[in-house]
């Protein structure tokens, strides 16, 4: 009798999870006008044997989106203890403000691109306290430095800090001192919000929807696992992610994907020691496509796109412009 109980409840649970995935699937169809920004990085520029500044200015006049995710990394700002340097950061927002694009700027220990915690080699020699009062000096400066240039449209603070699992070299990342961080820029700059993102598939974003003006999520839709192997999401429906922002209380205006996956993930360092058919079992031209309509599916008003570097490293050194062709097609449309 208590068996024939137990496998009625587990098959009312199997019909429950049918009829629930089915809906999601439903909620999927709608489509939702999607602004899109693109993420650009000058160290990952240059890891492809790129002219950084060559690359950020042909995306700017070519691709011209409204809106892009820079970062004003600790290390590159305060390479030695209290002596920095913006050129570098400089030199990037005056030139989107020439051109009325509006910066996403990131602050803090984590910024996108490897090695994702990107703290300057003499605060890892640091104690506790020392460390948070010069990461604390830091983006005190920038915040200052930055708040009133008008090419400025909000804050990002670290890159995904909630995260549990530790990957890249972030070893000291210290993440008991990311709501100190918020505060931080909040009591300096009341005129711009404040973004928080967090890993789309990996989190659940119980502490991240929670302590910004804004949540950002990222779509990688297909990842290739530290051991090799190739794991696809295409199972999962777009209102996933509305829904689980939803749940926790974050409206959709204050919803946004921080990082749409438009490139491949390389087998080794990088595209140069990767085969171009190794490169495509990862990202295609009907993948990337997919990747657009899927997003526009969520209801994100606003998605930031992942890989301008590679797209200019395919079309300059692949001869392949098919990526970036399409990329501007779908940002103009």
């Amino acid at each position: 009798m208590i068996l024939k109980i137990i496998k009625i409840i587990f098959g009312l649970l199997f019909v429950g999870l049918i009829i629930f995935y089915g809906c999601l699937w439903l909620l999927s169809n709608k489509q939702y006008p999607v602004e899109y920004g693109i993420s650009f990085s000058r160290f990952h520029a240059q890891s492809l044997g790129l002219d950084w500044q060559k690359v950020y200015l042909t995306m700017l006049d070519e691709l011209k989106p409204k809106y892009i995710r820079l970062a004003a990394t600790w290390s590159e700002t305060e390479a030695e203890k209290n002596k920095f340097d913006f050129t570098a950061v400089d030199w990037q927002m005056n030139e989107a403000k020439k051109r009325g694009v509006k910066v996403l700027l990131v602050v803090g220990q984590k910024a996108p691109r490897w090695p994702e915690c990107h703290v300057p080699e003499w605060s890892k020699k640091e104690n506790n306290s020392e460390y948070s009062r010069s990461l604390f000096n830091y983006v005190k400066t920038v915040v200052e430095r930055y708040q009133k240039n008008t090419a400025l449209y909000m804050w990002q603070v670290e890159n995904e800090p909630f995260i549990k699992f530790r990957f890249g070299e972030c070893e000291h990342y210290d993440s008991t001192l990311v709501n100190d961080e918020i505060n931080l820029v909040r009591s300096l700059d009341k005129n711009h919000k404040i973004l928080i993102t967090d890993s789309g598939e990996l989190s659940t974003w119980q502490d991240s929807a929670k302590a910004g003006d804004l949540l950002g999520t990222t779509i990688y839709r297909i990842v290739r696992t530290p051991g090799g192997r190739i794991w696809k999401y295409d199972w999962l429906p777009a209102a996933f992610y509305r829904l689980k922002a939803e749940f926790w209380g974050v409206k959709l205006e204050n919803f946004i994907v921080a990082e749409l996956q438009a490139e491949p993930w390389f087998a080794s360092s990088g595209p140069s020691n990767t085969d171009l058919e190794e490169q495509a079992k990862t990202m295609n031209l009907g993948r990337l496509e997919n990747h657009f309509n899927y997003t526009e599916k969520i209801g994100v008003s606003q998605a930031y796109l992942w890989g301008v570097e590679w797209w200019y490293w395919m079309r300059e050194v692949k001869n392949d412009a098919s990526y970036w062709e399409l990329v501007k097609t779908r940002i103009g449309s």
